[in-house]
């Protein structure tokens, strides 16, 4: 009888399981299909822009002492130079060594403003790898697919793009409701940095009485997606928050010596065991509300079998999380990762350590602060004789919502342009100066509307970093009907 009772269930579950994926497709609510007018974009002149910007090596350090400030001086001379209405129309601040706001007077002052953000900054070529580039890092080489360099992907194809929608409204005639402002910061690819340009600029608005009903920045793409007779779209994920950075530096002292009587464990060998315990006793994994969603949305857009796995993410939550954790980029999306990175030990081979050291850098999930990860460190860590020092670091951001108006925009203007592409809220890796924005701001979100493949997207930094050109007149015509759809009342 009992066991009649567990196959009876086992079946319900089953055709329960079954009816429901026949349903799970995407709701009625949130399909967003409107007519969207055309807009005249000028690819010509985006290219051969973007071509000369990457010419200018605007490298950002850490050390301000570093940083060629003569680069970032023929940027702001050649945005001068290829945008005039902007300067003309615009109003231009200068803040800190080489952050930039234009601002765009609405004729709505009641109305809160909106923000299109970029930097100009670029990572440096890494040494020894000049010559693994097909084409110069720094030339712009425009092959007629690709436009190739550094800053092609991050994110002068961005800076750009907004520059050239700007300019065009402008020739179009268009005046904005709303008072929009263009923020560039200078130094968003240093981590940390202690004169960041970003939070200067908020600075400043903060103190002029702005708030912004949105801030736009990097942080996500458009993505194809296919998995052969599962799922065919492009994937739009729409950075809702970012992860914190937060590295520590972590020693162990040991008495030291020659090298020829050493003891058991060197210092470095006690160390290895502070590494194990790191590593073996990761944070907990969870799955935030946005990535939840981010599964249902992606679930119902997959045929039919895989969708007897999606549509019931409540029930199989608990698996898909433990599943998740042994895969390196799903991991990172439900918790908050650990990486030791650096090591140091003696000065010289035949001397036994006095002090091991090893960095290890934390990217933290929202809700997870710098408190949280010290405290996680004195407990997983069984060594307590540890010396923990804090280096450098940011908080993670705080979570955007998916019903605001700029995210309902993203959504519409995207899906309404191509219905295979599909719009999502998704956690963004690694950090963006937009997360500086929160204390004017409470609708922040990191989308550059490029169509690119996964193998361009890992070239960001990298070598051969390229934008196909394929993006680029999707990608003008965005931006200028987001800023029609947020100005506009």
């Amino acid at each position: 009888m009992v066991l009649k009772i567990i196959l009876g269930v086992i079946l319900a579950l089953i055709l329960i399981t079954a009816i429901r994926a026949i349903f799970f497709v995407p709701k009625k609510s949130e399909k967003t299909k409107a007519e969207l007018p055309d807009e005249a974009v000028d690819v010509e002149h985006y290219t051969n822009a973007l071509s000369d910007a990457i010419k200018i090596k605007t490298i950002s350090n850490y050390d301000a002492e570093k940083v060629d400030w003569n680069e970032f001086e023929k940027f702001h001379a050649f945005l001068e130079e290829r945008f005039p209405l902007i300067h003309k129309t615009l109003t231009k601040t200068k803040i800190a060594q080489a952050s930039l706001i234009f601002k765009w007077e609405g004729t709505d002052p009641s109305l809160d403003a909106i923000a299109l953000l970029s930097h100009q900054d670029v990572v440096p070529v890494n040494a020894g790898t000049e010559k693994d580039w097909e084409h110069d890092a720094f030339e712009g080489y425009n092959d007629g697919e690709f436009i190739w360099g550094r800053g092609a992907m991050d994110m002068k194809n961005h800076l750009i793009a907004v520059m050239e929608s700007v300019e065009q409204l402008i020739k179009d005639g268009y005046v904005p409701k709303r008072t929009v402002y263009i923020c560039l910061g200078h130094n968003e690819e240093v981590v940390a940095a202690p004169d960041n340009g970003a939070r200067q600029i908020v600075e400043y608005l903060k103190n002029q009485g702005v708030h912004l009903e949105a801030v736009l920045d990097e942080g996500g793409a458009i993505l194809p997606v296919n998995v052969k007779g599962v799922l065919e779209c492009n994937l739009a994920g729409v950075g809702v928050a970012e992860k914190g950075s937060v590295n520590y530096e972590i020693s162990v002292n040991a008495k030291g010596g020659h090298s020829s009587q050493p003891p058991k464990h060197t210092a470095l060998g006690h160390l290895a065991d502070v590494i194990k315990d790191l590593e073996n006793h990761q944070f907990k994994a969870k799955m935030p509300a946005f990535v939840y969603e981010l599964f249902d949305k992606i679930g119902r857009r997959c045929s039919y079998p895989a969708r007897l796995v999606t549509c019931n993410l409540w029930l199989l939550k608990p698996l898909i999380l433990k599943i998740m954790t042994f895969i390196p980029p799903a991991a990172s999306l439900i918790r908050t990762c650990t990486a030791v990175t650096m090591a140091q030990g003696s000065p010289q081979f035949n001397v036994l350590p006095q002090k091991a050291t090893i960095t290890v850098n934390f990217r933290t999930m929202p809700g997870v602060t710098i408190e949280d990860v010290e405290k996680h460190i004195k407990k997983v860590v069984k060594n307590k004789e540890i010396e923990t020092k804090f280096l450098v670091g940011k908080e993670a951001s705080f979570v955007s919502p998916t019903d605001s108006k700029a995210f309902n925009a993203i959504k519409e203007l995207c899906e309404s342009a191509d219905e295979k592409t599909l719009v999502a809220p998704y956690l963004v890796m690694g950090g963006t100066d937009a997360y500086n924005y929160e204390p004017i701001c409470e609708n922040i979100y990191r989308f550059s509307p490029f169509l690119a493949s996964t193998s361009l997207l890992l070239c960001t930094h990298g070598t051969n970093e390229r934008l196909p050109l394929s993006s680029v007149e999707g990608a003008l015509k965005f931006f200028k009907r987001y800023i029609k759809k947020m100005t506009e009342d």
